[in-house]
This record gives C-alpha cells, sequence and structure tokens, in this order.
C-alpha cells in the first residue's frame, strides 16, 4: 500500500509527540524521582545534623531536657511534613515530634549503621510504619561520647507527590509546545504539501497531453522555480507540438505538390491526353518535380544531421577562396539575369577555422537566395572583414527585399515569403533554416538587414584561425 507524503509526515509527527510523551513519563519521572530523592535527603541530614548538635548540649551525663526540645523538634518535623525521633543508643524512642508518639517504644533490630554507605534508607523501618519512608540519621555526642540519634522520616508518598507536581508542570509545557509545533506542519501543509500537489495535478495534465495547464504556484523558492520550470516546459512542449504539426503540415504539402504533378503528366501521358510530341516537354516537367522532391528531401535530411551533435569537422581555410569558389559556380545564372558578384576582401588571405564543407553550403544557400530576389542588371556585394578575433562575411544584394513582418519567421524551417512564392516556386523553405542551424553549429551568429524595395544584406561571422 502507497502513502502519500504528507500521511507520513503527519505519521512522523505523531510518532515523535508519543515518544516524547513516553520519555517524558518514564526517563523523566525517573531522573526527577532520583534527583529529588538526592535533594531531600540532603536536607533531611543537613537538618537531623542541626537537631543532633542542639541536642548535645541539653545531655549532661544520661539525661535530656526533654521540654526544652519538644518545640524546636515540633517546627522541624511540620516545616519538613515527617515525623522526627530520638532514640538513645539502645534503641529506645526518648522523644517523638508527634508528642507523645511512639515515646518509649524499644525499636526491634535497631541498628545505628543501617544506612551503611549512603546517608539514607528506605522503606518501613523495621515494620515501625506501614508506608515506605526514607529515614535519615545523625549522632548526638558529647564529650566524645555518643548519647543517641536524631531519626527523621519522611514518607516516600510527599516525595512522589513532588516529582508528580513537576511532571504535571512538564506535561503542560510539553502539551503546549507539541501544540505549537502544529505551525510546522501548518506551514509544511502550505509550503511544501499543497504545492506538490499542485505539481503532480501539473505532470499528470502534461502526461495526458493537456500542455495548456499552468501551475499556480508563486512563492520566491525552489517550489516556486519547480512551478514557473514546468510552465516553462509546458510551453516549450506546446511550442514544439504545435512546430511538429506545422512542420508535418508544410512537408505534406511541399511532397504533395511535386508528387500530384508527376502523377498528373504520367496518367496524361498514360491515357492519351498528352500527344506523343509534347511527351518530350512534359517529360522534362516531370524531372524537375523530382529534381525538387530530391532537393527537399536532401534539404531535411541536412537539418536532420545538424540536429546531432558532433556533426562538424573543423579545419583551418581561406574563406576568401571558399567564396571565389562558390562564386564561380554560379556563373551561368548570373549570366541569364545579367548580374554581377562583385567580391571584396580586406586582406588577401583570411583564414577561419570551420567546417569548410558547411560553410560552402551557407555560402551556397545565401548568394543563391541573393540571386533569386535580385533584379536584373544588379550587382551582388560579398565582403569579407575582420575584426579582433572574428572573421565577418557578408552577402548583400539590391532586390526586393524581406517585409518587416517577415524578418523574424524566415528562420523558420519551410517559411517563405509572399514574393518567394510569386518569384520562385522551386525552394523549398528551408535554406535559410540550414544556414542558421550551421552557423549556430559553430557557436557562431548570423544577421539579417532589410528593406522592402531596396535590398538584403546577411552577415555572420567565423573565428578565425
Amino acid at each position: 500500500m502507497k502513502h502519500s507524503l504528507y500521511y507520513k509526515f503527519i505519521l512522523g509527527y505523531l510518532v515523535f509527540g508519543l515518544v516524547g510523551f513516553l520519555a517524558i513519563a518514564t526517563v523523566a519521572s525517573e531522573l526527577t524521582y532520583d534527583q529529588l530523592i538526592r535533594e531531600e535527603s540532603a536536607t533531611l541530614y543537613d537538618e537531623a545534623s542541626l537537631l543532633a548538635a542542639n541536642c548535645s548540649q541539653v545531655y549532661k551525663g544520661r539525661t535530656v531536657n526533654i521540654a526544652s526540645t519538644y518545640p524546636q523538634l515540633e517546627a522541624v518535623a511540620t516545616y519538613l511534613r515527617s515525623e522526627i525521633w530520638i532514640v538513645n543508643h539502645s534503641g529506645v524512642i526518648v522523644m517523638d515530634s508527634r508528642r507523645p508518639g511512639r515515646t518509649g517504644m524499644v525499636i526491634e533490630g535497631f541498628d545505628p549503621t543501617f544506612n551503611g554507605n549512603r546517608p539514607y534508607t528506605i522503606g518501613t523501618y523495621n515494620n515501625c510504619f506501614t508506608e515506605e519512608v526514607m529515614t535519615v540519621s545523625a549522632p548526638i555526642t558529647g564529650n566524645y561520647n555518643t548519647y543517641g540519634y536524631v531519626l527523621i522520616h519522611l514518607p516516600l508518598s510527599q516525595i512522589q507527590n513532588s516529582k508528580d507536581g513537576f511532571l504535571n508542570i512538564l506535561y503542560i509545557v510539553s502539551g503546549i509546545i507539541f501544540g505549537l509545533s502544529l505551525i510546522i506542519l501548518l506551514v509544511f501543509t502550505k509550503t511544501v504539501y499543497i504545492p506538490l500537489k499542485k505539481i503532480t495535478e501539473a505532470a499528470n495534465q502534461y502526461a495526458e497531453g493537456n500542455l495548456k495547464y499552468k501551475t499556480t504556484i508563486h512563492t520566491q523558492d525552489e517550489m516556486g522555480y519547480l512551478a514557473a520550470t514546468l510552465n516553462y516546459m509546458s510551453d516549450e512542449l506546446d511550442k514544439m507540438e504545435e512546430y511538429q504539426r506545422v512542420f508535418i503540415a508544410n512537408v505534406s504539402h511541399d511532397f504533395r505538390s511535386p508528387l500530384t504533378s508527376i502523377k498528373g503528366y504520367l496518367e496524361a501521358i498514360l491515357d492519351g491526353t498528352i500527344p506523343p510530341e509534347m511527351y518530350e516537354k512534359y517529360l522534362h516537367r516531370v524531372i524537375s518535380e523530382t529534381d525538387r522532391l530530391n532537393k527537399l528531401t536532401q534539404g531535411l535530411l541536412a537539418l536532420n544531421s545538424l540536429d546531432s551533435k558532433g556533426y562538424l569537422s573543423r579545419t583551418n581555410f581561406d574563406i576568401n577562396r571558399v567564396i571565389k569558389d562558390t562564386a564561380a559556380s554560379f556563373e551561368g545564372t548570373c549570366d541569364a539575369k545579367n548580374l554581377v558578384l562583385d567580391l571584396t576582401f580586406s586582406e588577401t588571405i583570411t583564414m577561419v577555422h570551420a567546417d569548410l564543407g558547411k560553410i560552402q553550403q551557407v555560402l551556397y544557400n545565401l548568394i543563391d537566395n541573393a540571386i533569386k530576389f535580385s533584379h536584373p542588371d544588379s550587382v551582388i556585394y560579398i565582403q569579407t572583414s575582420l575584426k579582433y578575433e572574428k572573421a565577418f562575411i557578408s552577402v548583400k544584394d539590391t532586390g526586393v527585399g524581406i517585409p518587416k513582418e517577415s524578418l523574424k519567421k524566415i528562420w523558420e524551417r519551410f517559411y517563405k515569403t509572399d514574393p518567394s512564392r510569386g518569384k520562385d516556386k522551386k525552394g523549398t523553405g528551408l535554406g535559410l533554416a540550414i544556414v542558421k542551424e550551421i552557423i549556430q553549429g559553430h557557436g557562431e551568429t548570423i544577421d539579417v538587414i532589410s528593406t522592402e524595395g531596396v535590398g538584403t544584406e546577411f552577415i555572420f561571422t567565423l573565428p578565425r584561425a
């Protein structure tokens, strides 16, 4: 059977209270009783010694003036709530504080050394009492002789009553402390148990797929931090789930369009809708759509590889040479639109430390975009410069630019601005997403500056070799 943390805490609290009560009832009771015995025996012995010293003054030979001793004896007995005897060395009671009491009685088996090593003895004192008493004795001496003894008998019930009174106070104080300790339970309930229940409920909601659920804990402690972390996690998971839905929808759309075209062209060829003399034209369109699918697949594979860690193979190379080689591959495309690639390098050789193949892909995508969105008969500027330990690479066109509302979205996968959809139906919307993943994988940054109708500039950094 599983028990909650709160149940265990309550159980521990009750066990603590019970163990505390038992400790007071047993250990504290015994310790208190022993302490009272020691204190009372010491007090009684001091009084007995004082009485013995007084009695030794009235002894002349073997006679005693009883009348002069009785008032002091009675006063001391009343104060000590005890019974006091004066006995001779033969064990005959010659004076009793309860006058006459046991005066003249012979104590059977009287032994002046009955105490042994202790200053007191406990018992019925040779069956002289029906209840247990604590007895102390002090010798009455004079002229180097012992004439008798002062015996003080204190009923143990008196000590027991004192002990019970002290323990009652202790029980009351302990009860008050135990009651006040309920504050700890209340604090635990408010600061730990209730927040934990809310966090558990939130976790269950997230497990059931309800990522909109929020944990309402606003404390500035670990519980509040945990709740805030859970809320942040649910927001991120919700965004990721939404992103996955959009991603799948975009992939489905971008795959479905060329597949529909390929299927339509092939069916038209098979059913004779397209005459044989037009086969070559439409088969070229099928190949074009197939290339588009291949490009899309390669883009997805590239992003998948970028999502995994440790994919970079860094070396030292001249970024200027890489830019020249990449720009040369666009010679035919640039000639078709009468575009000029203007390369400007602050240094003849600019060595960087990065993944050569991935940086080539970054440059290819940025130059390809610049060409797509540049007007015919325009210039594309590619520049490199050095600042501190960084190399800055810029690709700038003077084309259509990017709408302000789209600037933050261009890095999203499959995102295409409206001009892109109008001018370039073959784009996959993955180019800039791949570029950003590669640059961030190097631990560097990439920025974009764009004005609609003026042009766009992409600037990224690389570490110097």
